[in-house]
């Protein structure tokens, strides 16, 4: 008679998604719980959220919806301190969130979309960066962040600048982490029909554009 006792079934891998609810935030999400992964999504709109939640159920996928603002650093440091108390770690964090202003001339910018812009887009990756790094050191994890370069092009100032610095910021702890982890990937995806793009382009022909799906499943092959 075998008595060797049943292996129990392995925990399913943890992946955190900032920016979830829509566009190749949501794609990426629903992509990973296709896959297995147990997803945390993260965005403002509670109501994206629920969305996205029912397709990944539907799917037979699994996530944990946590309607937070990514600006606001006490919300993120009580859902890493769950992760954590939770899983212990994380195997894969995706940063998509981002605030994109309406173009407009440099010398336009107001005050406070700039400060909205610096906010999101800079200030949070770097609190996010020192927030999650311990996590994915824990669970051997990967963390990816996504280019637009659009620094130096006319009316992309604040949206442009705030970009390239979220992605210099990246790509500093991307150095810093070569050797030591966690892994820190940079892709720069193709255009896609998102509802950012069409702010910037409101009259482009959105049927030649690479769908989010199709994108999502590249950005993961490179795992």
């Amino acid at each position: 008679m075998n008595t060797k006792a049943p292996t129990p079934p392995s925990a399913p891998r943890t992946a955190l998604v900032t920016g979830a609810s829509r566009g190749l935030g949501a794609a990426l999400a629903e992509a990973l719980a296709a896959q297995g992964w147990h997803v945390v999504a993260v965005a403002r709109t509670a109501g994206g959220l629920e969305e996205l939640d029912d397709r990944i159920r539907a799917a037979g996928g699994s996530a944990t919806l946590a309607p937070m603002d990514v600006t606001n650093p006490e919300a993120m440091a009580q859902l890493v301190q769950s992760v954590a108390t939770r899983w212990g770690g994380l195997q894969l964090w995706v940063h998509t969130a981002i605030h994109a202003e309406s173009l407009t001339p440099a010398g336009h910018i107001a005050a406070k979309d700039l400060a909205k812009s610096v906010a999101c887009n800079i200030a949070a990756t770097a609190s996010l960066i020192g927030l999650v790094e311990p996590l994915l050191r824990a669970g051997n994890g990967t963390a990816i962040f996504l280019d637009d370069p659009r620094g130096g092009q006319k009316f992309f100032g604040a949206y442009g600048a705030t970009k390239a610095a979220q992605i210099a910021l990246a790509r500093s702890w991307q150095a810093e982490c070569a050797k030591i982890g966690p892994r820190v990937l940079i892709d720069t995806p193709a255009p896609m029909p998102t509802a950012t793009r069409a702010r910037f382009f409101p009259g482009e022909d959105r049927t030649v554009l690479t769908s989010a799906k199709l994108e999502a499943a590249r950005i993961l092959a490179l795992l």
